[in-house]
């Protein structure tokens, strides 16, 4: 027990001390204009397509539990982390190319590529209806990205306490794993990530019993047995370009599209989670996932961030120096 705690202990000194290098307007004499040209940029392509928030949000989630928050998924390469299996699919690199090369345009070798990415992500959130925040920047960019370590990226497939094990070992609790999760309220999938689910859940033909019937139906009209498995779906079947807590409903009402997410609610503290944003319990308001989601995603945010003299900042987010 004692060992546990003194874990516990060291990751949260350790968060604090990152988080403390890590500072809201760290451009604002070297670069006044970084975050705006990154906020124009982001704006411009959800304009033309409202679907690459979700992809914004997820690339910075990837790149975060890998190496930390250090751009190291943008990098090009066979044997580089974008190409890994569990980023198969991943959008919005261009985005990010973007944004750098206007702002290597006007601030030549100062804003970093996981900086920008992190600053994507939060205005990605903001223009899907969802929360605002200031987002601490600072971040060098990392100088390995290897697919081999993509591994420990939290994956649909995945228990509960695996789950659980992947965000420990970033920081992260189980109420940071839920909220985080709730980004699923704008992200969509591909059928052949859940098609099992509908049509072979135990290798016998069956579906998974987790599955409201009525969703079900709609479901498998979505993606037919052996069909195309690269149609993409929502992953709130509500609301899927408004960011809002329906996402948590559909949890609680068996209409979560990934058995990871419908397993949130076979966990005693996770489902209590999913029910306080779902909406009311017993009279009380519960938590607000608009005030929650920000805290954790600076807390993801800060994970194994190089700072200072570490690592480097790139001139293209693609390649290292």
């Amino acid at each position: 027990m004692e060992n546990i705690l003194l874990y516990s202990l060291t990751i949260f000194v350790t968060i604090m001390a990152v988080q403390a290098q890590l500072k809201n307007g760290f451009y604002s004499f070297s670069c006044p204009k970084a975050e705006a040209t990154v906020r124009s940029t982001v704006e411009s392509y959800f304009n033309k397509d409202p679907t690459i928030a979700p992809g914004l949000l997820r690339l910075h989630f990837h790149d975060c539990f890998v190496q930390g928050c250090d751009g190291s998924v943008l990098i090009e390469g066979s044997s580089a982390e974008r190409n890994a299996f569990p980023n198969v699919g991943v959008r919005g690199f261009e985005v990010i190319e973007d944004a750098k090369s206007q702002l290597e345009a006007i601030c030549p070798g100062v804003v970093s590529c996981a900086d920008i990415l992190a600053l994507a992500a939060r205005d990605a959130v903001d223009l899907s209806d969802g929360p605002n925040w200031s987002v601490p920047t600072g971040r060098r960019d990392g100088r390995i990205s290897l697919s081999s370590q993509a591994s420990n990226l939290p994956s649909p497939l995945d228990s509960n306490s695996v789950q659980r094990q992947k965000f420990s070992d970033k920081g992260l609790d189980d109420h940071d794993l839920v909220t985080l999760v709730g980004a699923h309220t704008i992200g969509q999938t591909e059928c052949r990530f859940f098609s099992y689910r509908l049509y072979n859940f135990t290798t016998t033909g069956n579906s998974d019993p987790t599955i409201n019937q009525a969703f079900l139906a709609q479901l498998q009209a979505l993606c037919p047995n052996k069909g195309n498995g690269l149609r993409r779906v929502s992953l709130d079947k509500d609301s899927p370009a408004k960011f809002d807590v329906s996402f948590f409903k559909n949890v609680r009402d068996g209409n979560a599209v990934l058995e990871s997410d419908q397993r949130l609610w076979g966990d005693a503290t996770m489902r209590s989670v999913v029910q306080s944003y779902a909406g009311n319990i017993r009279g009380l308001l519960g938590f607000r996932f608009d005030y929650e989601f920000p805290k954790a995603m600076i807390k993801l945010s800060s994970v194994e961030v190089k700072t200072g003299t570490q690592g480097e900042i790139r001139k293209v987010c693609s390649k290292f120096n």
